[in-house]
């Protein structure tokens, strides 16, 4: 597997596109270049150091929620089949498999895809995660 490929596969909450190539995530999404991803790692080890009063609670929160730790964007993921993807990467950008603004179509994804992974549960949408930012002294809620 190549990380410079983009790769259509089901997340915990949406389609994603996933790749290591910034400059074609944003060639695909029609998106402005200073719009920053998220990151998805495969384990804690990836993720940046934050504030020790908040290492427990980012551990142990029992889903995927994203956190912005010093204005980047994380996601530590935990469900298997997207796991077991994104171990073979360590780490990879990540963005819904749309184009910026615009709701999910499926032929969109699928045509500007290099490869697509599907596993038994196919391509769906569901609720979105919840996004957390942290500063050295508070966690605020973003969504």
């Amino acid at each position: 597997m190549k990380s410079d490929l983009v790769y259509l596969v089901q997340t915990n909450t949406t389609v994603g596109f996933l790749s290591q190539n910034l400059e074609k995530l944003n060639q695909i999404k029609k998106r402005p270049l200073n719009k920053k991803f998220l990151k998805v790692i495969s384990d804690f080890s990836s993720l940046p150091r934050s504030p020790k009063k908040f290492r427990n609670r980012i551990r142990r929160t029992p889903n995927n929620n994203t956190y912005v730790i010093k204005n980047e964007a994380y996601r530590v993921i935990t469900e298997s089949n997207h796991k077991e993807f994104l171990k073979k990467f360590k780490w990879m950008y990540s963005s819904s498999a749309n184009e910026s603004g615009k709701n999910f179509d499926e032929n969109f994804a699928k045509e500007n895809a290099d490869i697509l992974v599907c596993d038994k549960r196919g391509y769906f949408e569901s609720k979105p995660s919840k996004i957390y930012k942290i500063s050295k002294n508070k966690i605020k809620r973003l969504r």
